[in-house]
């Protein structure tokens, strides 16, 4: 395993700060791509999966994936609100958004970080390994304890038939309750029970995921997915996640095309599974890029 030294936390230092540190490393050896457009799902899309995210494609080709139904991201996004000047802004100027603010500005600061990182992987020549299952292989069963961070939609029927004794930790009070299969709780500190832990990405942009990651250090498998973290994972592997799930872009004009018509991305695109084992560390691909 070859993890970069230099990501290992201090007391309060965050994510998204950390992440940040590095790429104002990387931006200049990349010679500070721009932005060259944002994609966003179409109306016709709302309600599928298709229309969950949106893209911010870098002058160089690279994109960033975030999460756009949080807050009514999207709806703002479409009437055009955050979007003044964002065109042909250095996108390190643009992630400099994810430490420190929150809404509209922090999520396309952290497209524009999974961007950054993309141009990194691709100019390094490096991919990360494709993915074996949609549960970033925790495969939860008889005698585990699971945390899911948030209920997992369809995700749920598998995960309760696992045998997995179930937690889930949940914003919206209503839920509250023992279901059949699962617990769900408001109470974050019940993380420290599981021995496997589940989480989105979404996190991120809602700035919640440190504070998360506090009660998950003696889980045996933590793991976070979504195309949300498919940029620089140093920051997460050194406060004790294990292994991400997200969303590589072989063919970001595919993809781009077939975003904005609301289209399945066939093979423009693939799911990943990655471990902290497997990351060579940002520093590794920077001197190849």
């Amino acid at each position: 395993m070859n993890r970069d030294a230099s990501v290992a936390p201090t007391a309060r230092e965050t994510v998204a700060c950390a992440t940040l540190a590095a790429l104002r490393e990387i931006a200049p050896v990349l010679g500070h791509p721009r932005i060259r457009a944002l994609h966003l799902p179409p109306p016709p899309a709302d309600g599928s999966r298709r229309g969950e995210f949106a893209a911010i494609e870098l002058d160089d080709g690279s994109m960033g994936l975030v999460y756009v139904l949080l807050d009514q991201t999207l709806a703002r996004l479409r009437g055009g609100e955050g979007l003044a000047g964002l065109v042909g802004a250095p996108a390190l100027q643009v992630a400099g958004a994810i430490d420190g603010t929150t809404g509209l500005a922090r999520t396309l600061g952290f497209a524009a970080a999974q961007a950054l990182a993309h141009s990194l992987m691709r100019r390094a020549g490096w991919e990360p390994p494709a993915a074996g299952d949609s549960l970033a292989g925790l495969a939860p069963g008889p005698g585990d304890h699971l945390g899911l961070v948030g209920l997992f939609g369809p995700l749920m029927t598998r995960l309760t038939q696992s045998g997995a004794r179930i937690t889930v930790i949940e914003l919206r009070p209503e839920l509250v309750g023992r279901h059949e299969g699962y617990e769900v709780t408001l109470e974050t500190a019940r993380l420290a029970e599981c021995d496997k832990v589940l989480a989105t990405g979404t996190l991120l942009i809602n700035d919640t995921l440190d504070g998360v990651l506090a009660h998950t250090r003696g889980a045996r498998r933590v793991a976070i997915v979504g195309p949300t973290v498919g940029g620089l994972p140093d920051a997460l592997f050194a406060r004790g996640v294990h292994v991400l799930g997200g969303t590589w872009v072989g063919d970001p004009s595919a993809f781009a095309q077939a975003l904005v018509r609301g289209e399945e991305r066939r093979d423009a695109a693939r799911k990943f599974t990655l471990a902290h084992e497997q990351w060579p560390g940002w520093r590794a691909l920077l001197a190849r890029a």
